[in-house]
């Protein structure tokens, strides 16, 4: 159960409805398998298929070489839940791991050489994926009703081309249970899922297989003169690149998502101990005999021994291959933070009121009109979505102003099943959306639906202040019914005359707010020369706004804009992955593939790169960079600003690249 709780992916073989073999990847967060009893667990299957019979797990930790090996029979329940039966569990030596080198930083990309012919493995992208692959998942099965899936690792490409529709993978030494040859002399079909370190997509690959000894086939494979002692020659039926929800999910080349994770061999002492006889080709069986008495550093230390003796042996590069994966990725630290207070401020709006889950006194510091990001797990997800702080800062209170948005998933969730008591996270502040809290001059304020929330943490907190400068509020809604803090901006007015005031435009009564409306209001308030002016809100009211504001010759240094989109439209997308080179000063970063669809951000995040991001939906601008090189699509609208388009700024939250790019991260001041 302790490996269980911690391993957030693991290898599934099956065969479907048609007796078709299958394999892939499930998953996505620790504990994604439900313990029931010691004999069922459950998971979800997020891809088509129907799993009925036989079937075997692989359970991954990242960060550690051995897996968890786990046999019996599955059926497919309510709402795609997989029920399974179990009856084997034991440990797989770290060999197949550390030879492949899989929780090191990714390689760069290479190509590969063309395959010709109209077979499986000459589809587009198949090649270079298979001369990337250091690591697979095979599965197999036998007469008699077993499954079995077990690690492959190499350290270049695990499976190697012969032609269009053949591959060969070699029998490297491990612990030689031999699960594998045994099946294939009963049933040869079997199935592998190939991963890539640092891409989120899978090559799944079907087709059948014979066990072969030719020198041909071997002798390319050897190392430092010595060839394999046997290989699967696989006649490959079928062969589908697809990007895998559950190892985008889990982030599985990026340290700072995974904690430490628990010792499989210190787990399983006792397990190895007591068969050690069955190990023969691994290491020594007197090493495992005395295992179950040794203290848990003491055998790890004695397991890494006989693994760096095994793989020299093999004429393997030890030093490189058996090095633990040192994280490059530095995540801003999320707060956990408790929800004390839910208030409804209109139909369609709520407040929640959040203090620090650790220390109830400790204070939110931020600047008035910043953002945080909430971010929780919806339905075995993470989402995150930014939300400016409605509260003045300083406080051990934060309270953040949530707007229903039609098919948003994460306003719904807040709405329908946040309560008191409930933990959340949240990162930031984030943002150059900010007022001076000891402001010498006016301010003048125009929002129109949720875009009041960064302006009544402004308002209250300049009302706060000693100065006497005024405050002056241009607010539009639909109604007034879901005008946001209608009351205490009622109250605010009476206590402060002379300081703050209001302008309610109500559209289905007033009519929209146009240009004139705009300057005939701000020119009545005759505000002071070196005023400063904030609009927040949809597209159409700033720009609305801005011209007004340009026509009464405003200098656009005293002008801040905070912009929400609503209609975007997505990005093109290329149909072959594309690779994306990262830069920091001219300083190489690193390498990642952004497979078909996926952004520049969760291709650079999956292959562990330090890239900055907060809220993923082109919203923030945390996540801009410069594009040095290719061509990207980006959804739009966003909230990049003329001067950053102008500068080569993209957003890698919202944008995919249709050619091979190259980016630098030090963009400088983001300009919004």
């Amino acid at each position: 159960m302790t490996a269980l709780a911690h391993s957030p992916i693991a290898g599934f073989g099956y065969r479907d409805a048609e007796g078709l073999s299958r394999t892939t990847f499930i998953g996505g967060t620790p504990g994604f398998a439900r313990v029931h009893s010691p004999t069922r667990i459950s998971f979800l299957l997020d891809e088509p298929g129907t799993a009925d019979g036989p079937a075997s797990l692989l359970f991954l930790l990242p960060g550690t070489g051995e897996t968890l090996r786990v046999n019996g029979s599955a059926f497919l329940g309510r709402d795609r839940e997989v029920i399974f039966d179990v009856e084997q569990v034991y440990v797989h030596c770290a060999q197949a791991v550390l030879r492949s080198g899989l929780w090191q930083p990714p390689s760069p990309a290479e190509r590969a050489p063309e395959v010709g012919g109209d077979g499986p493995l000459s589809k587009p992208g198949v090649a270079d994926f298979l001369v990337a692959a250091p690591f697979l998942v095979l599965s197999t099965w036998d007469s008699a009703g077993g499954s079995d899936s077990s690690p492959r690792g190499d350290h270049l490409a695990v499976a190697r081309i012969v032609d269009d529709h053949t591959l060969v993978i070699a029998d490297r030494k491990g612990n030689k249970r031999a699960d594998t040859l045994h099946n294939l002399l009963q049933d040869d079909r079997l199935s592998f899922a190939a991963l890539v370190p640092g891409r989120t997509g899978v090559l799944h690959v079907r087709g059948r297989a014979t066990i072969t000894v030719d020198p041909v086939l071997l002798e390319p494979m050897s190392l430092r003169g010595t060839p394999p002692h046997a290989a699967l020659l696989i006649d490959v039926e079928a062969a589908d690149l697809t990007t895998n929800d559950a190892v985008t999910r889990a982030r599985l080349w990026n340290p700072a998502t995974h904690a430490e994770p628990p010792d499989l061999m210190a787990l399983a002492s006792e397990h190895l101990a007591a068969n050690s006889a069955n190990t023969a080709g691994g290491p020594p069986a007197f090493l495992l005999k005395v295992a179950g008495l040794m203290p848990a550093k003491w055998l790890r230390a004695v397991m890494n021994l006989a693994y760096r003796s095994g793989l020299r042996k093999e004429g393997y590069e030890v030093g490189g291959i058996f090095r633990r994966r040192a994280g490059t990725a530095q995540e801003d630290p999320l707060r956990e933070v408790r929800v004390v207070g839910v208030r409804r401020e209109t139909p369609s709006t709520v407040t929640l009121v959040l203090e620090d889950a650790g220390d109830s006194n400790a204070v939110f510091t931020f600047l008035p009109g910043q953002f945080f990001t909430l971010v929780t797990d919806i339905g075995g997800r993470t989402l995150r979505r930014p939300y400016s702080a409605s509260s003045a800062p300083g406080s051990p209170r934060l309270e953040i102003t949530v707007k229903h948005v039609e098919a948003g998933r994460f306003s719904t969730h807040v709405h329908r099943d946040v309560a008191v008591g409930d933990r959340l996270f949240v990162r930031g502040p984030s943002g150059s959306f900010h007022v001076d809290r000891k402001a010498a001059h006016d301010v003048v304020l125009v929002a129109a639906g949720s875009g009041v929330t960064p302006m009544m943490s402004m308002i209250r907190t300049l009302l706060a202040g000693r100065t006497g400068y005024r405050i002056a509020l241009l607010y539009s809604n639909r109604s007034a019914e879901e005008t946001i803090f209608a009351a205490e901006l009622a109250r605010l007015e009476r206590e402060h005359p002379g300081r703050f005031s209001v302008a309610h435009v109500v559209t289905s009564r007033d009519g929209r707010v146009d240009v004139p409306g705009v300057r005939q209001w701000v020119a009545g308030l005759a505000p002071s020369p070196n005023a400063r002016f904030y609009l927040c809100g949809p597209e159409t009211l700033m720009d609305t706004a801005r011209q007004a504001l340009d026509e009464l010759g405003v200098p656009d240094g005293h002008v801040h804009v905070e912009r929400y989109a609503t209609g975007r439209t997505a990005a093109a997308t290329s149909s072959v992955p594309q690779r994306m080179l990262v830069e920091d000063g001219g300083r190489g970063v690193g390498t990642a593939v952004a497979e078909p669809g996926q952004t520049l951000l969760d291709a650079g995040l999956t292959a562990g790169l330090p890239m900055p991001y907060s809220c993923t939906v082109g919203s923030c601008g945390e996540c801009v960079v410069k594009l040095l090189a290719g061509k990207v699509s980006q959804q739009e609208p966003n909230c990049l600003s003329a001067r950053q388009r102008a500068d080569g700024q993209i957003l890698t939250c919202t944008s995919t690249p249709l050619t091979e790019v190259t980016l630098e991260l030090g963009r400088g001041p983001s300009g919004r």
